[in-house]
């Protein structure tokens, strides 16, 4: 079975329920970077996603 990866705003705010998961890494980094520029107003590099809110699962 194929890894997936996973985004949770859930775990780390208490506002947003907001969770990706796809075994396509570049789609979930792409689908997390809208998320994160059009709900929370940042801009988030790719490395910075990956390495800081992108769970392997």
């Amino acid at each position: 079975m194929a890894d997936a990866h996973k985004l949770d705003c859930e775990s780390v705010s208490d506002t947003c329920r907001f969770i990706i998961q796809s075994e396509n890494e570049e789609e979930a980094v792409e689908l997390a970077k809208k998320h994160m520029k059009e709900v929370h107003g940042q801009e988030v590099a790719d490395d910075e996603l990956r390495e800081e809110h992108l769970q392997i699962v």
